[in-house]
Order: structure tokens, then sequence, then C-alpha cells
């Protein structure tokens, strides 16, 4: 029989169970989930594997992490198959092929055309099998950088025992992002436009979860990649990467398996942080963690100096336009040997001043696990023209930024190399506009024009972190009251 516990980086919390953690956000002491020990994938396992479909993939990890008396593999089986149906391609991800070594693993075929469709959908189904199951309602809050606000939106839109509260940052997303969360006008969703960074989003909706009265009264929980589940399914990319990219099928049974490098566009590092923990159950990758403008990540690895800059840079790239990638705290936990009590220093001090150095022995173990570095708008708009000149393949920003290291970089003899494709360039037009290019807008986008929408505006006070904090208290606690008296939100109003 399966046991999966599951414990804080910060090392206040042990022996949560999966239920529990998918129905948090962070940690009681303000860390992030993670499992206690992790299974290795032997090579008899991962050539097993090599026949599955990515759902099926999905089901095979997903059941490494959830015990079958959590949810039996067969209401697994029916839940990651219905999440991942609606998407637009067979198999919901699609492997493109290109001149000059040049894979690129689409993740952006779900419906708001971002690779949050593939985590979020799959999280949610797995929330409604238990608010059904334990007739129970719960609050969902979620800071948004571009699609993870969308994403949510979608996979939650009407289902009766979950209210999602969405916060973006006004201004600083495509009309296309902010559409398709403002236009959602079902009873269950409530919208938020900050005026401010993604970085400043996450701010107030910290300090909500640090409120563990409000948490546990409302069962608040989180959909951002600070939730387990949405991790854990993301370890799926990196594993269906590595059984069609790697060359794993032509090694000889006795031969040491393939290395494969991933290239993975970084912002909030959840994607990251889920392959480097792949790499810890076996599978030998080597992994690029490539950012835009905003380069604490680079910093990072290269020098240990995590830290963030004064501001966020907006760019072309806008989903990853943040300078507090949470998801590091995962990453560092793992490499520090599991030292929470080192890793609560360190992130504390980070959230307090802004900066940290890593310590030493961190630091040497971080570049050797990680290579990463940074691209501006120009190196952006260059990797997009250059991708359609050889390929005729548009590449969304966020991708180029992926690739742009493929162009520049060669990869070390014998190992095949794979990028990430986080979005679709529907949704990014002005920077394929930038680029000199165009694209047949998909139906659905345009659609978004005619429809209606409805937000709440959170405008900048001097108080504005306390302030922000009110009003989404404040809405918290009207969703709650509402639905005690049988009512939607809008209607208690």
């Amino acid at each position: 029989m399966l046991v999966m516990w599951y414990c804080s980086t910060r090392g206040g919390v042990q022996g949560w169970g999966f239920q529990e953690v998918l129905f948090s956000g962070y940690a009681p002491d303000g860390g992030m989930f993670m499992p206690e020990t992790l299974p290795t994938l032997t090579p008899d396992t991962l050539r097993s594997w090599r026949s599955l479909s990515y759902p099926q993939l999905v089901i095979s990890v997903c059941s490494v992490f959830i015990p079958t008396e959590v949810i039996p593999l067969a209401d697994l089986e029916d839940l990651v198959n219905t999440a991942l149906s609606g998407f637009s391609v067979p198999g919901a991800v699609s492997l493109a092929k290109l001149k000059q070594g040049l894979n690129v693993l689409e993740l952006f075929h779900g419906k708001t055309m971002a690779f949050k469709d593939l985590a979020m959908t799959c999280t949610v189904h797995f929330l409604n099998y238990f608010l059904h199951k334990d007739s129970l309602r719960a609050i969902v809050v979620v800071g948004t950088s571009g699609d993870t606000g969308g994403s949510a939106i979608q996979s939650a839109k009407g289902l009766s025992g979950l209210d999602l509260v969405v916060v973006y940052p006004r201004g600083r997303i495509t009309p296309v992002q902010e559409k398709q969360m403002t236009t959602c006008l079902e009873d269950n969703i409530h919208v938020f436009a900050a005026d401010g960074s993604s970085d400043d989003v996450d701010v107030p909706i910290r300090r909500l979860f640090s409120d563990q009265e409000l948490v546990k009264r409302h069962r608040l929980m989180s959909l951002n990649s600070v939730n387990w589940s949405r991790v854990m399914v993301q370890l799926a990319h990196f594993i269906y990467a590595y059984l069609h990219v790697s060359g794993l099928e032509e090694a000889e049974i006795a031969a040491p398996l393939p290395v494969l490098e991933i290239i993975v566009p970084t912002g909030g590092a959840g994607n990251i942080a889920a392959g480097c923990i792949v790499k810890q159950m076996g599978i030998p990758l080597c992994l690029v963690a490539m950012t835009n403008a905003n380069d604490i990540v680079p910093r990072t690895v290269k020098s240990g100096d995590f830290s963030m800059a004064t501001n966020v840079t907006q760019t072309l790239a806008p989903a990853i336009d943040i300078q507090d990638p949470y998801n590091m705290e995962r990453v560092f936990w793992l490499l520090s040997g599991r030292d929470g009590g080192l890793v609560k220093r360190m992130m504390e001090e980070f959230q307090n001043l802004h900066r940290h150095t890593l310590p030493k022995a961190l630091h040497k173990q971080l570049s050797q696990a990680l290579t990463s570095g940074a691209v501006g708008d120009q190196e952006i708009v260059e990797t997009m023209q250059r991708c359609w000149k050889e390929n005729q393949y548009l590449l969304c920003p966020h991708t180029a930024v992926a690739v742009w290291h493929h162009y520049h970089c060669s990869p070390t003899a014998g190992v095949n190399r794979c990028c990430l494709a986080t979005a679709s360039p529907s949704k990014f037009q002005a920077a394929v506009q930038k680029a000199g290019l165009t694209l047949d807008l998909p139906e659905k986008v345009l659609a978004l024009d005619k429809k209606q929408t409805r937000y709440v505006a959170l405008d900048r006070s001097e108080n504005w972190e306390k302030d922000w904090e009110g009003r989404l208290k404040q809405c918290i606690q009207a969703i709650g009251s509402a639905r005690q008296h049988g009512l939607s939100y809008y209607e208690h109003e």
C-alpha cells in the first residue's frame, strides 16, 4: 500500500495527507508543501511508460503521490481523463520537431491557450471530487501574472461547491489575458484588477493565508502553483519530454539512461521546481531556467544573489514578469537536503528585506542543478523572427525566451534538447506584431471583444497592502455569509 505524507519546506508541519494539502495554500508555518519522500523512477518503469499517452502518463504520475484509499485508481483515471478531454489536440499536448534539433513541447492546447490549463483543470477536478464526496464548500484565492487566473476561471466556473477570487495586475497583461478573466460572469467568479505588479498582488494574498482563523472558517485555499497538486501534474511535462525526446527508445537496455536537456521559460518557478523534483526521482535531466529581463533566477544561480529588483520590468513576455519566484523555495529545500530550518530563515529574510545571499554550499548545489539566463525584448523578437524564417513556426514570446537559449548555446554532444512552449502566440498579438509577423486569431479570441465584463478595481493608496488585504477579506467574508444563506455573493449584495 502506498504511504505518502507531506511536509512544509519550513519544517513546522509534517504528516499531512494529499487531501489536506490539496485544500491548502501556504502551509501554516508559511512554507510550501512537498512530499516527505520522493520515489525513484527506475529505467524499467520509464520504458514501460514510453507507450502511454499524456493523460495516461499524468494518471501514472499522480498515482505515485495519491494513495488509492484517498482517490481510488478508477476514480483518478476518470478525473484526469475528463479534465484533459477538452483540449484541442488528441492527448492534450503536442511535440513539434523543427530544424536544427529544435524540439518544442506544446503545452498550450487547453481552453485558455496556456500550459496552466493542464495542471489547473486536473487540480480543480480533484477539488470538486472531494467537495462533492464530503458535501463541502471552499473559497479559492488566486493571484495571477496573466495566465493562471484565466485558467482557474475556466476550470472552476459554475462549480457549486467552489468560489474563486482572482486578482490580476491591471495594465500589465495582454488584452486577451485580461478578457479571459473579466468576461466570466458566473456567480462563483470574483475578479479584482489591482494597480500594481503581480508581485504586489502576492503580498495581500500571502497575508490572507497567514490568518489561520480566516483560512479555517472559509476553507480558504490556493490554485496558484503554491498548491502541490499543480506542481505534481507538471511533473508529467518533464517525464513526457524525456520519454519522447531523450532517445530512450534507442538506448540499449544495459546502457546508462540518456540525458535530456529541457529549457523552461521561468517566472514563478513552478515548472522548474517540477523539473528539479523529476531529476531527484532519477531521470537524468539538464535543466535550463530562462527568464526575461526580470532576472532574479539567473542571478541566484550564477552568484547566489537572491534579491528582488526595485521594480518589476514590463516585457513582451508578461506572464513571467515576476521578481518573486516563490517556487524557488521548493528548489532550495530539495537542494539543501530538506533543511526546513535553513529554508525558514532564508525565506523570512527574503520576505522582510527582499534580498538574501545563498549559503555557499546551497549555491554550489543550485549551480550544479540548474543553468539559467535572461533575455530582453529585442532578443525575444529576434528569436520569434528566426524561428518563423527557418520553420514557419510561430512562437509565443515566453517560448521564445527558451528558444533563444537553443539558438545561442550549443547543446552538449550527444544530448538531445527540448523547449517547453508555455502559451499560444494568439494571446500575445503585440509581440507578434513587433516581430513583423501575423497570425489568424482563433474565434474564441475574437469573441472576447463582444462580451460584457465584470471586475472590481483595487486602486493604489498610501497603505495599499493593508487596503487590498481588507478589500479581499471583505469579499471572502461576504461570500461565506451569502453561501450560508443559500445565495451567491451577487444575490447577497
